[in-house]
C-alpha cells in the first residue's frame, strides 16, 4: 500500500492522465474483447509504472552547497546566492528539476532545469534575492526532483542545508563628529577627582598577592592593622543609551512607511553612527529589555545592533516606565548620553522622560509623529533641557543631526 502511494505521488498530470487513459483502454477491450486495444491499453498503462520504477531506482548521488554574498543586507538592497550542485556518483544524472525556497517577500523560489550532470560534474545556479521589509529569512532547503524523459514522473529529494539572510533596517549617514558635551576618554575623570581630593580621601582595599609594594597605602594600613594598598585608577568610558519606543499604540501607519518602521531606521543610524564614533552603546525598549553593544570602527560597526533592529516588532504595551528604568540605571555617576527615539507622545509621557535625564547627561529626543508646538511634548522636553529633534522620516535626519552636533536648543 506505502509503495503505491509512493508511486501515485511520482506521478504527473501527465503520467496519471497516461495510467487513467490505460486503465479505460484495457477495461473497454476486456468489455468489447477486443484484443489490439487491449494491447494498446497495457502499453499505455505499463508505460508510467516503468518510469516509477525507473526513476526510483536512481543510484546517483548529489552534493549541495550554498553561499549568501552578503548575508546581511540593508532593506532595497540585493544579494546573490551562488549554489553549486555536485554528481558524487559514477553515474550519469537525468533531467533534474532544482528548487531552491526562498520566502515570498525575497522574491519567491527559484527554479531551473538541468538536463544531466555528468559522473563526477557539476553544475553551478545563481539568484537574486531582494526585500523591502526587514526581517531574519530562511534560505532553502534545496529540493531535487527527478524526472523521466517524457515527463511522466516526478520524485523530490530534499536537502537538510539552510542558509539566513539578515535584512537590516534602512540607515542614513549622519555627519561625523561627537556631540559637544558628551564626555568621551578612558581614566581620566577618575584621576582628576583623586589629585584634587588628595591622598587621604582615596578608598583603600586589602592587599593582595601579587600587589605592587609601592602601592601600600601606609595610614590606612595603620589605622585598620593590616597591609593596604591604593585602588588602582579605574578605567571607563562614557557609553550612551539608545531607547526605542516600540509601543504600537505611540505609532501610526502600516508597512515601510509608518512611523514604527521609520523609527526603528532612526534607531538604527543613530546607533550605527554612535559605534562608529568608538562610543560603547546600551539599547533598551520601552519594554525594558536591552543589550550591551560595544563600540566598533569600519563598515562593520554597530552590526549587532542592526542584527537586534532586524527583528524587532511592536509592543502591546502603553506605558514607557520599563524603558525609562533601564534609561536611569545607565551611565556612571548621571554621566551619559540618552537618546530616545519616540512615535507620539502624551504631556505626562514627556513629563516621566524628561526625569529620567539626570546629572550631567545629555538626553536628545528625537521625534516623529509628535505635536511641534510649544505645548507639546517637543516643547516640553526642550524646557526640561532636552535636546529635540522632529522629524517626519529617516531621510530627514542627517539635516536635524546637525544641529544637534550644536549648542543645545530647539531644532
Amino acid at each position: 500500500m506505502r509503495l503505491l502511494r509512493v508511486a501515485l505521488d511520482a506521478l504527473t498530470v501527465r503520467g496519471r492522465s497516461f495510467a487513467a487513459a490505460g486503465l479505460t483502454a484495457v477495461a473497454c477491450a476486456i468489455l468489447l474483447g477486443e484484443e489490439d486495444l487491449l494491447r494498446a491499453g497495457l502499453l499505455v498503462l505499463v508505460l508510467p509504472v516503468f518510469s516509477v520504477f525507473a526513476v526510483s531506482r536512481t543510484r546517483y548521488r548529489l552534493a549541495c552547497a550554498r553561499r549568501l554574498g552578503p548575508p546581511r543586507l540593508s532593506v532595497g538592497h540585493e544579494a546573490r546566492a551562488d549554489v553549486r550542485l555536485e554528481n558524487v556518483s559514477r553515474l550519469s544524472s537525468g533531467l533534474l528539476l532544482v528548487e531552491d525556497r526562498v520566502p515570498y517577500t525575497l522574491g519567491g523560489r527559484a527554479r531551473f532545469v538541468l538536463d544531466r550532470i555528468e559522473p563526477l560534474g557539476s553544475r553551478e545556479l545563481s539568484y537574486r534575492l531582494r526585500s523591502d521589509v526587514r526581517g531574519r529569512f530562511k534560505i532553502g532547503p534545496l529540493t531535487v526532483r527527478l524526472a523521466d524523459p517524457f515527463g511522466l514522473v516526478e520524485l523530490a529529494r530534499s536537502f537538510s542545508l539552510t542558509d539566513t539572510l539578515t535584512v537590516t533596517p534602512l540607515t542614513v549617514a549622519l555627519p561625523p563628529g561627537r556631540i559637544p558635551g558628551a564626555w568621551h576618554g578612558e581614566g581620566q575623570s577618575l584621576a582628576r577627582t583623586v589629585a584634587a581630593a588628595g591622598e587621604d580621601d582615596v578608598t583603600p582595599r586589602e592587599y593582595r598577592r601579587g600587589d605592587d609594594l609601592r602601592r601600600v597605602h601606609w595610614r590606612s594600613t595603620a589605622r585598620y592593622g593590616e597591609l593596604m594598598v591604593r585602588r588602582e585608577e579605574q578605567q571607563w568610558q562614557s557609553r550612551a543609551v539608545l531607547l526605542l519606543d516600540t509601543r504600537r499604540a505611540g505609532h501610526t501607519g502600516e508597512g515601510p512607511g509608518s512611523s514604527f518602521e521609520q523609527a526603528v531606521s532612526v534607531a538604527a543610524s543613530v546607533g550605527v553612527h554612535l559605534a562608529r564614533e568608538g562610543l560603547p552603546l546600551r539599547f533598551a525598549t520601552d519594554s525594558g529589555r536591552g543589550a550591551d553593544l560595544p563600540a566598533g570602527s569600519g563598515p562593520a560597526a554597530g552590526g549587532e545592533l542592526l542584527d537586534v533592529l532586524a527583528v524587532i516588532g511592536q509592543s502591546d504595551g502603553t506605558a514607557l516606565l520599563p524603558g525609562l528604568a533601564a534609561v536611569r540605571g545607565s551611565g556612571r555617576d548621571g554621566e551619559a548620553l540618552i537618546i530616545g527615539v519616540f512615535g507620539r507622545l502624551t504631556a505626562e509621557e514627556a513629563r516621566a522622560l524628561a526625569a529620567a535625564r539626570r546629572g550631567t547627561a545629555i538626553g536628545i529626543a528625537i521625534l516623529l509623529d509628535s505635536d511641534r508646538g510649544p505645548d507639546g511634548a517637543a516643547g516640553f522636553l526642550r524646557g526640561a533641557g532636552w535636546r529635540v529633534l522632529t522629524v517626519s522620516s529617516v531621510a530627514e535626519l542627517p539635516a536635524a543631526w546637525t544641529g544637534v552636533q550644536g549648542e543645545p536648543g530647539a531644532h
